[in-house]
Parts: C-alpha cells; sequence; structure tokens
C-alpha cells in the first residue's frame, strides 16, 4: 500500500514537471523568470555564507605579513634579521601600506608575496598601486614614491586585490624610535572580541540584511500563479481530485525552485570572477576567498525547495480550483487578522525580558531570543502588508481612469502587488531600526580626542633625521604649500646630564627639549614674556620624570640616545619655569622649551620635528601636496588629520559592513522587483492588449500602472514606519538608551525604498509599451 502510495506521490510530481515544459513559449518563460527571481535571491544568499572565509582569508594573510611585533624583545643583529620600520600613507583618502626594509645579513627574513628583499631605493608595490601609480590619478602620488619599482606584491602577501601597499628597500635606518629588528614575519591570527553591544549590532544586521532575500524567494516562487492555476483547473477537468492537484502544483514549484538554485550557482560563480574589481569602503577580497560554508550552502539547496512547496501549497488554500475554472475565495472572504497580529506581539514579548539587559561590560547576549523576537516583528510586517492593501483598497472609490484601473486591479487581486513589496517593506522597517539602534549606541563608541582643530587640522611628524639646513627649513617648506594657511614647526630632541647613570634596562634618563620661535612656543607653553635667545621648561610634579630634569648650569648631551648625534651643552642659567599648554594635537609637554637664540638648530644632528598646520581642507590637493613635503624628509614621515572626535574602529568596521550589505540588498531587491514587475505585466498582456483594443489611451494604462505599484508602496512603507520604529525603540531599551525617533533617518531609508521602486516601475515602462501591441490579442 504504501509503496503505491509512494508511487503516486512520485508520477504526480513527475507530471507537475512535465507541465512546466509542455506549456509552450509561455510557460518556459514563467520558469524562467521564477528562476532567475530565485536565483538572485540564492545567490546573494551563497554570497552572505560566504563572509566568514572571506574574513578569515584576509586575517590570515594580514597575520602572515605581520612585523610590528611592538613590546616583544627583539633579536640580536645577524645573518637572518632585519630592520623594518612602518611608512603607511594615504592617498585621495584611501590607505596604503608601506614597509623600509635593510638586512642585517645575507640571509634576511622575506615578507610574504616577495621573492627576495628590494634594494636600497627600489620599490616593490602591489598590483593595485602599480596601475594608480601608471595612471593620470596617480601623479600627485608619484612624487612620494619616486624610486623605480623592480616587482610586484603576489597575492598572499596582500589583505585584498586592491589593496595599496608597497615595500621600499634603504640603507638609512638605525634601531630606535620607529624601527625594530624582526628575524621573522607572521604572527597568531587574532580576533578582538565584540563587546554585547556590538554583537546585538551584528545580529540586527544579518537579520535586517537577509530577511527580505528570503522574503522575495517566496515571492517568486509563486510567479506565474495565475496561469498555473488554471493549469490545475484542466487537470480536474480531465479527472484529477483536489489532492492530486496539490501534489501537481508542488512538482511544479519544486521545478521552478530547483532551476532557481542551478541559476543562483550560475550568478554566485560569475559575480565570485567580478568580485576581485569591487571595492567597497577600502575593502576588496579575492575570488579564492568567496566560498561559502558547506553546511550553510546545505541548508540553502534543502531550505528554498521546501520554501517553494510549502508556498505554492499556502496559495492553493484561498482558491477552489474546479473543473470548469479557478473560484478565488478573497471576494467573499476577508483575511483573518489576528494571526497576522500574532506575529509581532510574540516578537515583543520575547524581546521585553531583556530590557536593560545588553551594555557593553555585560554578559553575551542571548542571540537565538534576540534573532526569533526579531525575525517575528519583521516577518509581521510582510504578513500584515496584505490584510492592509486589501483593507484600504476595499474602501477606495471613484477618481481618474487610471486610477480606477489600478484600484479595481487591486481589488481583485492585491495578494500580487502586495508579496512584490513586501520584502521592500520589510528591508525598510529593519533599516529604520537599525539606524535608531546605531544613533542610540554610537555615543558610547565616538570618544573626543581633545584635538582643537580650531587651532591646527593637521600634524606632521618626523622621527629623527633633522640636521642642518633641514632644521632651519623645516617651517618654511610647508609655507609654500598652496592652501597652507599658518604653520608652527617645532624640533624635538631630547637632553641627558652628563655622568648619568643608566637604570635597570641600561636606559639614561633623558628629558624632552624643543625647540621653535617664541609664535611656536606659545603654543606649547603659556609664557609671560618671550624673545629670541630666552629658555623654558614645563615641570610636573607628579611625573616619574621630573627628577630627571637638568637644573639651569648643569651640563647635558643633547640628541636621540645616538653616540653619533649627540653634542654637549650647559643649560642657560636663566632657565625659567612657565605653565604648559595642550598642544593642538591634544598632548600635553613635559620638559625644555628653546628658542633658537639659546640653541642653534643648525648646529644639531638627528633632531625630530612636528609641523602643526591651519589649512583648507576643502581641496583635496592640499593634503596631497603637504604629505609629498613631507616625504622629502623620508619616507617615515607622517602626516596625521586632526579630528575632534574618532570612532571606535570595531564600531567603524560594522558600520561598513552594513553599508556594503545595504547596497548589494538594495541591489537585490531592485533587480527582483524589475522581474516580478515584468512578470505581472506579461501574465496581463491580454487584458492590456483589449483594453488598447477598445480606445483606452496607452498613458493611462502606463499611469495605471504606476498606480497599482505607488499604493501598495505607499502602505507598505507606512507599516514599516511604524513596526520599524517599534523595534528601534524596543532594541534601544534592550542597552538602557533613551528612545529617540530621527526623522530625518526615517525619510531618508524611506524615501529610497520609494524611489527604487518608482525608479523600477518606470524601467518595466517600454515592456508595457510593447505590451500594447495589437499582436498581445494573439493566444494559443
Amino acid at each position: 500500500m504504501s509503496r503505491h502510495r509512494t508511487t503516486g506521490w512520485a508520477a504526480d510530481l513527475a507530471l507537475g514537471a512535465r507541465l512546466v515544459f509542455a506549456g509552450g513559449r509561455n510557460g518556459l518563460i514563467r520558469t524562467l523568470m521564477t528562476a532567475l527571481g530565485v536565483g538572485l535571491g540564492v545567490a546573494l544568499l551563497v554570497t552572505t555564507t560566504s563572509v566568514s572565509t572571506m574574513l578569515d582569508g584576509r586575517s590570515e594573510r594580514t597575520a602572515a605579513r605581520d612585523d610590528q611585533f611592538i613590546g616583544a624583545d627583539q633579536p640580536p643583529p645577524g645573518d637572518r634579521t632585519l630592520l623594518v620600520t612602518a611608512a603607511d600613507t594615504v592617498y585621495r583618502d584611501d590607505a596604503i601600506r608601506g614597509r623600509l626594509l635593510q638586512p642585517d645579513g645575507a640571509h634576511p627574513p622575506v615578507p610574504p608575496g616577495l621573492t627576495r628583499l628590494p634594494g636600497p631605493g627600489e620599490l616593490v608595490v602591489s598590483p593595485a598601486l602599480a596601475r594608480l601609480l601608471d595612471s593620470p590619478d596617480g601623479a600627485l602620488l608619484r612624487p612620494r614614491l619616486d624610486h623605480p619599482v623592480v616587482g610586484t606584491i603576489a597575492d598572499q602577501g596582500l589583505s585584498g586585490p586592491n589593496e595599496y601597499a608597497y615595500y621600499l628597500g634603504t640603507d638609512q635606518l638605525r634601531p630606535g624610535g620607529g624601527t625594530l629588528r624582526i628575524d621573522h614575519f607572521g604572527a597568531e591570527s587574532t580576533s578582538e572580541g565584540l563587546d554585547p553591544v556590538l554583537m546585538l549590532l551584528v545580529l540586527i544586521i544579518f537579520v535586517v540584511l537577509l530577511l527580505p532575500i528570503a522574503v522575495f524567494i517566496a515571492a517568486a516562487v509563486r510567479f506565474g500563479g495565475e496561469a498555473r492555476d488554471r493549469r490545475l483547473a484542466a487537470l480536474r477537468l480531465v479527472g484529477a481530485d483536489a489532492v492530486t492537484t496539490r501534489r501537481v502544483a508542488a512538482g511544479e514549484a519544486l521545478v521552478g525552485a530547483l532551476f532557481g538554485l542551478l541559476g543562483g550557482a550560475v550568478f554566485f560563480l560569475l559575480g565570485r570572477q567580478l568580485v576581485e574589481r569591487v571595492t567597497l569602503e577600502g575593502i576588496s577580497v579575492f575570488a579564492g576567498d568567496v566560498r561559502p560554508s558547506p553546511a550553510l550552502a546545505v541548508l540553502i539547496v534543502l531550505a528554498v525547495p521546501a520554501v517553494a512547496v510549502a508556498v505554492a501549497q499556502l496559495a492553493l488554500r484561498r482558491i477552489v480550483v474546479e473543473p470548469l475554472g479557478v473560484v478565488r475565495r478573497s471576494a467573499n472572504r476577508r483575511r483573518r487578522l489576528w494571526w497576522r497580529l500574532t506575529l509581532p506581539i510574540v516578537g515583543i514579548a520575547l524581546l521585553a525580558p531583556l530590557r536593560g539587559g545588553i551594555d557593553q561590560t555585560g554578559g553575551p547576549v542571548n542571540q537565538a531570543q534576540v534573532i526569533t523576537g526579531v525575525v517575528l516583528l519583521l516577518v509581521g510586517v510582510a504578513a500584515l502588508l496584505p490584510w492592509l492593501v486589501e483593507a484600504v483598497v476595499r474602501r477606495l472609490r471613484g477618481g481618474s481612469v487610471s486610477w480606477q484601473l489600478a484600484i479595481r486591479r487591486l481589488q481583485l487581486d492585491s495578494e500580487s502587488s502586495a508579496r512584490m513589496v513586501s520584502g521592500v517593506a520589510v528591508a525598510v522597517a529593519g533599516a529604520i531600526a537599525l539606524q535608531m539602534l546605531f544613533a542610540g549606541v554610537q555615543h558610547a563608541y565616538v570618544r573626543a580626542t581633545g584635538q582643537d582643530v580650531s587651532r591646527a587640522q593637521t600634524m606632521v611628524l618626523i622621527r629623527g633625521g633633522l640636521g642642518g639646513a633641514d632644521a632651519g627649513s623645516l617651517a618654511e617648506r610647508f609655507r609654500t604649500v598652496p592652501g597652507v594657511d599658518a604653520v608652527v614647526g617645532v624640533l624635538d630632541t631630547t637632553v641627558t646630564p652628563v655622568g648619568s647613570a643608566p637604570d635597570e634596562y641600561g636606559e639614561r634618563p633623558a628629558t624632552l627639549l624643543r625647540i621653535a620661535d617664541c609664535a611656536a612656543l606659545r603654543e606649547l607653553a603659556s609664557p609671560d614674556r618671550c624673545v629670541d635667545g630666552d629658555m623654558f621648561r614645563i615641570v610636573d610634579e607628579q611625573s616619574p620624570e621630573q627628577a630627571s630634569q637638568p637644573a639651569p648650569g648643569q651640563e647635558v648631551e643633547i640628541g636621540f640616545r645616538n653616540p653619533e648625534n649627540t653634542t654637549r651643552w650647559t643649560v642657560p642659567t636663566s632657565l625659567r619655569t612657565v605653565p604648559g599648554r595642550t598642544d593642538p594635537a591634544g598632548n600635553q609637554f613635559t620638559g625644555l622649551l628653546a628658542t633658537p637664540g639659546a640653541l642653534d638648530p643648525t648646529t644639531l644632528r638627528g633632531l625630530g620635528g612636528r609641523v602643526y598646520l591651519g589649512m583648507d581642507l576643502a581641496n583635496p590637493d592640499t593634503i596631497e601636496l603637504v604629505r609629498n613635503v613631507a616625504a622629502g624628509f623620508g619616507p617615515a614621515a607622517d602626516v596625521q588629520t586632526l579630528r575632534a572626535t574618532e570612532e571606535v574602529s570595531r564600531f567603524g568596521q560594522i558600520r561598513r559592513g552594513l553599508y556594503v550589505g545595504v547596497i548589494a540588498t538594495l541591489l537585490l531587491l531592485g533587480a527582483s522587483l524589475l522581474v516580478g514587475i515584468l512578470e505581472q505585466l506579461r501574465e496581463r498582456r491580454r487584458s492590456l492588449a483589449v483594453l488598447v483594443a477598445f480606445g483606452t489611451r496607452r498613458g493611462t494604462l502606463s499611469a495605471s500602472v504606476l498606480w497599482q505599484t505607488a499604493v501598495p508602496v505607499l502602505l507598505g512603507l507606512a507599516l514599516a514606519i511604524v513596526l520599524g520604529t517599534a523595534l528601534g525603540g524596543i532594541l534601544l531599551t534592550l542597552v538602557s538608551q533613551p528612545v529617540r525617533l530621527d526623522w530625518p533617518s526615517i525619510g531618508t531609508m524611506s524615501g529610497i525604498a520609494a524611489g527604487v521602486v518608482l525608479l523600477v516601475t518606470g524601467a518595466s515602462l517600454p515592456v508595457l509599451w510593447r505590451l500594447l501591441r495589437p499582436t498581445g490579442l494573439r493566444t494559443e
């Protein structure tokens, strides 16, 4: 008995599959549209399952080339050691990773991606940086890296295919300061954990970005539903019972889902080949890193056909398939509201116990409870939208001809239009909730730096190597840069009392000494009076370094603890103590201050320096010209843009990840909406052609299509705003933040979604006009 039952199931499913291919050209087009819609969603889902492998690949390559072992014991110089200095820079807001390399012997370590170390003055660059230097866009960068390029960095030495990176060989490095001696490249790959609030953000982002895709896949398997129902009625006419028709419908849905899976695999593989050409927020990935998680990929392969069959069976509940045709129950039986409201109510009930229980220092987040609650709230948008559209359009009357055509169509079948825009409504509701959560918690991750951008906007830091004419012309070189309004230059070095004993680590006590004119010294201290030839000191009684400051008349050695650069000098007896002042970069200085009349900097060697610049940041060329001038003092010169606030790096990374995900989701929603609208127009081509044959103007029909899309969209956005703000308020209570409505963000999100829908609808109008030709009256 069970064998016959199984055989009957298989036969009915096979019949449904055969009907897909036996429906002629129209049947194949319907299947193609379903496969296209499902394939787009599957491709993005599979890409999402590859995020972990993408990040792991980047992290592994980044860790393998690590050379900044700060705080670790450095090996003694030998045949297999190397001196390295970070020489990072920025060009047009894009980071460029740079390293200066100098071998100690004949067999130094070689960084990943290189076959040998570059010689002094030789440059090895990444492929992306090579393209930039060879292009007109790199004109202002070439003076900074004006060295012969002798090779390119291979993939294993780069975080991504579009990373800008270089290695420059040199013979001018000396140990100390920012220069490290290493005997290997690479460190263990470690990842900083997320605090509970950031974990909550990540969970919500994944739900918000993935749920609209799932909603769209569920809608895509219903493409061509009217024609499918007519075929099922024909089966009833030849003797099939209701159970058989359900099995046949399941067979048809399975074919569309399976073709969608194949289409998704094709789209994924094609996109995988193009991914290396894309850089978003400074992030690029190699095609080899885009590998879906096997377990999640299997889950997608099983879930998509299951969802297709389930949606097909649920759709049959609202119709009666009889031998003489299809009768829709919606005209007499309204959609039930109670179970649709149950979804968001249960979601709120799940999230309510977590109120005030998530903070930066608290315990781990109950991920399952959060995800389930948010999913139920957002699914409530998709569940309530068909009921809302039906309830509203049922009461609409009158208006222009185009309006009446659109409303009458929605009154007859509002489900198709509501189903088409439900993914957009879910995405908007989730985006509003996310934006409210981001706005509510960002104050904890955006911190004041103490930098005073009213006094300077940029600081140039030069770590040693200045002397003679370079020391005297430090500030003057930057004054010639167009767009630089103010320049304050300060020279740095240290002084050590002659004969002072070293500490337990072999280091002699040293005091900072800064040399500048009186105008520049007033940025570091507050002297009552200052003329050239004066010398001051700033003291801090709580500082442990206070005892090592030299006294007036004491003989000291000037220089950064390097015997080659040391100069003996006697501290003037006229030394005065003055109060200190925080510099524009937010640093408080203690030590000695000298004017050039008291200590001529051109007689010293190995000086460092810092230059504070007031400049026009609106002109992007100004900062690049400043970086080029700074590079003239050595590739390790650091140009820093001063900011009043700074964002915690992990919070910024999550924000950038959201930006990338939103772009991908919007592209998918735009493409899916276009597919859905085209499928609706194709199913209605005959009725539209009949209207034209009876004298209806094409402009009227075009306007009716726009109205038919606009009404569900506006209702969907209104529902999304209500539930999105409710979800956002609940999420804010979870992290103990006050509930504030961010109306500009709500308006922006809603406007973008409405614009995408209207743009896609407008793009479908050429297809509509082609369907309105008299040939649309033909039938098979």
